[in-house]
């Protein structure tokens, strides 16, 4: 895995964003607005949720942009973990008060477009503080929102019984660009909240079709970059789109596997448990 990220992946992650943005808001204004797409929220309660990613977003690469109008947030924010980012959510959403369909589509069409200007002409490694006091490139910035994007529409969709598709390219900059670049820049105090594993290093290998070939090793408690000649405990060849649906739980491991779309391999599979313990998303 490069150390940078290539112009390559700079430009693809704002052609995702600004057309999976396009995909989602035509879902979105196309469902009944309180139809419930999971066990807690709505269509609106959805597009609250991610007016709140995109209007944060704008503010990390523009501090002139108005915060949102949560009393210590700015606060709160570098203290979550993966664990607590729920509770982080819940706290947004009770203060975003507004569910009218039509302003909250308006809000975020034109959050993404702002988030997009802003980013445009930077370098794709200058860095912003996010969640958990981690750190992320912009490139990985609009990564983690295209696949907000993508899971809530499948979300949307699969209650509304509308098609939906996570393409596997842009599916793939989740892992690529965010997670990655978290991991290359610091990811802070983001992966608290469990004891390591006995074992004291474990090499996990990710591989598909449509990303550079990615190896991290969970090294008594943290993650980072394994060196290019160590050998992987643990080999994961992936379809981007079950993967990250797989991740943030929408799509049981147990599936994954026995669909293909999620092969693991190597010398000693039986470590991944353990390892994705540590280097996890909310579920």
């Amino acid at each position: 895995m490069s150390t940078t990220i290539t112009s390559d992946g700079w430009s693809t992650a704002p052609a995702a964003l600004a057309a999976n943005a396009d995909r989602f808001l035509a879902l979105a204004g196309s469902v009944r607005p309180d139809t419930m797409v999971t066990a807690d929220w709505t269509v609106t309660d959805t597009l609250a949720h991610l007016v709140s990613l995109a209007w944060y977003y704008v503010r990390l690469v523009d501090p002139a942009t108005e915060p949102l109008p949560i009393p210590g947030l700015d606060e709160q924010l570098p203290l979550v973990t993966v664990d607590t980012v729920a509770d982080a959510n819940d706290l947004v959403l009770r203060h975003l008060t507004d569910r009218d369909p039509a302003r909250l589509l308006d809000r975020l069409r034109g959050d993404v477009d702002r988030l997009l200007a802003r980013c445009a002409g930077r370098g794709p490694d200058e860095v912003v503080p996010w969640l958990g006091d981690a750190r992320v490139p912009l490139a990985g910035l609009l990564a983690h929102l295209v696949n907000e994007l993508l899971v809530h529409g499948h979300d949307i969709a699969r209650a509304a019984r509308r098609p939906w598709t996570l393409p596997p390219r842009d599916a793939a900059l989740f892992l690529e660009l965010f997670m990655a670049g978290v991991v290359r820049h610091g990811y802070g105090r983001l992966l608290n909240g469990v004891d390591p594993p006995r074992r004291p290093r474990i090499v996990v290998r990710f591989t598909s079709a449509w990303s550079t070939p990615l190896a991290l090793v969970l090294d008594h408690g943290r993650v980072r970059f394994a060196e290019p000649a160590e050998r992987p405990d643990v080999a994961i060849r992936f379809h981007p789109p079950t993967l990250n649906l797989m991740m943030f739980g929408r799509v049981s491991r147990a599936r994954a596997v026995l669909t293909g779309r999620v092969r693991i391999g190597g010398p000693r599979p039986w470590l991944l448990p353990s390892f994705l313990r540590v280097f996890r998303t909310p579920s």
